[in-house]
């Protein structure tokens, strides 16, 4: 594994691990390039909580430590320091206008709700008739901004696969990525825990289109950085749908925001 652009900060509230120990066992890996794209602030009416993303008042802590070290390691590594985010127009321009200024290399979408997550629902636990489709427009409707640089965990809604809306929504989605250049993410996390992602029946249809893929730890432990046999068995597991891998994202460290 050559780069990763998908790695989190204890600031999401359900990581471990100090910043310096993703970029320590990043070399150790072997990775020429790491990217930490922790989970995007939003600022929440009624002061509520997230218990999954960090509060505004933490951007500038991760932007100062993270380019501290960028520089202590940039003979051994390079470090890009970007987010992950959903794309919920109620709150999407907030967030970017909270971290104008910051040197944001990339963003990475992941769509864990449709709506603001004060009420809204969490994509992983969602699958009734019709979802999907709220989930693909939702994307389509994110990546129509230009903002973004790839899909992670695709496959994290719970629609059944045998299901006629399964096939044509996932077709859809992933002829527009096709049209875009856009990969879709093969999570490794998901792989290493064995969840319901990254999904064989996915991934098939995402091969039939065409569509690049990219290996994305979603480190929220050091570990998965490190772990050179975790790396080798995912890829050989990404690899039999034969689809063509993306190992560095083009086009970072230009200003996006």
């Amino acid at each position: 594994m050559k780069a990763n652009y998908h790695t989190h900060t204890t600031r999401c509230l359900h990581a471990v691990g100090t910043d310096r120990e993703y970029v320590e066992n990043a070399i150790i890996g072997g990775l020429e390039v790491l990217g930490f794209s922790d989970h995007c602030p939003f600022s929440f009416e009624k002061g509520f909580r997230s218990h999954m993303r960090m509060v505004p008042k933490d951007v500038d802590g991760y932007f100062t430590t993270l380019t501290d070290l960028k520089k202590e390691y940039e003979r051994d590594i390079t470090i890009y320091i970007g987010f992950e985010a959903e794309y919920i127009p109620e709150l999407y321009d907030d967030f970017k206008s909270l971290v104008k200024g910051y040197p944001v290399d990339y963003l990475i979408m992941g769509q864990h709700f449709l709506e603001p997550e004060t009420y809204g629902r969490y994509v992983g636990s969602h699958g009734e008739a019709g979802f999907l489709t709220e989930y693909v427009d939702s994307v389509i409707a994110g990546f129509e901004t230009g903002d973004f640089k790839y899909l992670a965990h695709p496959d994290l809604p719970r629609t059944l696969p045998d299901t006629e809306e399964y096939y044509e929504q996932y077709k859809r989605l992933c002829l527009y990525l096709k049209t875009k250049d856009i990969p879709v993410e093969y999570n490794m996390a998901g792989f290493e825990m064995r969840r319901w992602y990254p999904g064989d029946e996915f991934f098939k249809i995402s091969a039939d289109v065409g569509n690049k893929l990219i290996v994305g730890c979603d480190a929220h432990e050091p570990r998965f950085l490190s772990d050179k046999q975790l790396h080798e068995t995912t890829f050989e597991s990404a690899k039999k749908y034969g689809m063509e891998i993306v190992e560095f994202l083009p086009g970072l460290g230009k200003k996006i925001i």
